[in-house]
């Protein structure tokens, strides 16, 4: 590693009190910096380029195989021909009327004029209660809200063996639906039995495979949907003339949730480790070096969007980050849009007024996520 690159500490007490701030921060003044875990790229044309070149950049990061996020050309391509059908316009389309009615007797459960947190009471059971219905795992919401739960406090408390209880925890949840669908008589028609029955290269997958794929459609997008409608709720309640204009327009919805998530990014960082000697600016990395792509930081580049809390949800769609770019851009980008979007509107259009609580203030999220840990807000 090159000695001459700046040093930070991403998990120091400072950075996580201000971690969009310190980003700012660090992206003018030093664009590129090393700690003890590896290499920040906090730049937009870095991070872009990084994540466009998979033959420098590896995604296989650690031993553990996560289907499609660990694997890299040739054989992603083909994970990503069967996977990404599933989140194919139509198959949206069909499922959007149901998530809709989800979202709609929510919402409409809500109290009014009493402060609610809007991540524990609309972000997470809205994620479970949709992703159970996609997929026919219904009967596991309660016991996915726990695990939630359970994850959030094992991933702050930094103990990698309760984080591994966890994690095989919730391999034993999916590995029940996989189960149900092998031996127990019951093949509903949903995702979960289809991935079940189907072939990669003429054979079937395994168990451990579907289980990875499965893992990641849940375990990573149940945290993900209930952090981004943090943001969301947050960014209305706090500009209440994007709340008209859109209760007036609700057509906007889809580009102005995903620039509320450019500004406000709860997806921080992926990482990466170098196949051989890369140069970023004036620094060199050598081969095997771990390299962290900071989307959040990127997300705000001035260089690329201005001002970077400034609300222009059109004119930054082409530079957008959310979910990122290259070949491993979200294969559950549309589903998860899909959700927000009509929660959103759900949201919008059975209240008059979206405020934060007079009674309790929001608290920020830490790494290794970003957004809001509570969002208290009152519904009018």
């Amino acid at each position: 590693m090159s000695p001459h690159i700046p040093s930070w500490e991403p998990l120091s007490e400072a950075v996580l009190s201000d971690q969009l701030g310190t980003y700012d921060r660090m992206r003018s003044a030093c664009p590129v910096a090393a700690s003890p875990r590896g290499v920040t790229l906090f730049r937009h044309a870095d991070v872009v380029a990084a994540a466009n070149d998979p033959v420098r950049f590896s995604s296989v990061t650690t031993l553990r195989r996560s289907i499609p996020n660990s694997i890299d050309p040739p054989e992603h391509a083909r994970w990503r021909a069967l996977i990404d059908p599933f989140f194919s316009a139509e198959r949206m389309a069909v499922l959007q009327p149901r998530v809709r009615a989800i979202a709609d007797a929510l919402v409409a459960g809500l109290p009014r004029h009493t402060t609610i947190d809007a991540v524990a009471e609309i972000g997470r059971p809205l994620a479970v209660r949709a992703q159970t219905d996609w997929l026919g795992w219904q009967g596991t919401e309660d016991r996915l809200l726990a695990w939630m739960a359970e994850n959030h406090d094992a991933t702050r408390s930094g103990d990698r063996e309760r984080t591994g209880a966890v994690a095989a925890a919730f391999d034993e949840i999916v590995g029940a639906q996989v189960e149900r669908r092998r031996f127990g008589g019951a093949e509903p028609d949903d995702p979960t039995t289809e991935l079940v029955s189907a072939h990669l290269d003429g054979r079937p997958l395994d168990d451990a495979e579907i289980v990875s794929i499965l893992r990641n459609w849940t375990a990573g997008d149940l945290g993900s949907v209930a952090a981004a409608l943090g943001v969301i709720v947050h960014f209305l309640a706090t500009h209440p003339e994007v709340q008209q204009e859109l209760r007036s327009d609700p057509s906007g919805l889809a580009p102005a949730v995903d620039e509320m998530l450019r500004i406000d990014d709860p997806f921080l960082v992926n990482r990466r480790v170098t196949t051989e000697t890369v140069r970023i600016g004036d620094h060199e990395l050598p081969a095997g070096t771990r390299v962290y792509l900071n989307w959040a930081s990127a997300n705000r580049d001035e260089a690329v969007f201005g001002d970077p809390a400034a609300y222009r949800p059109e004119e930054h769609a082409p530079h957008n980050l959310v979910y990122g770019t290259g070949i491993h851009v979200c294969p559950g980008r549309p589903l998860a849009t899909m959700e927000l979007v009509v929660t959103a509107g759900s949201l919008l259009a059975a209240t008059s007024g979206i405020e934060l609580a007079p009674d309790a203030t929001p608290a920020r999220e830490t790494y290794p996520v970003g957004g809001w840990r509570h969002v208290p807000i009152q519904l009018r």
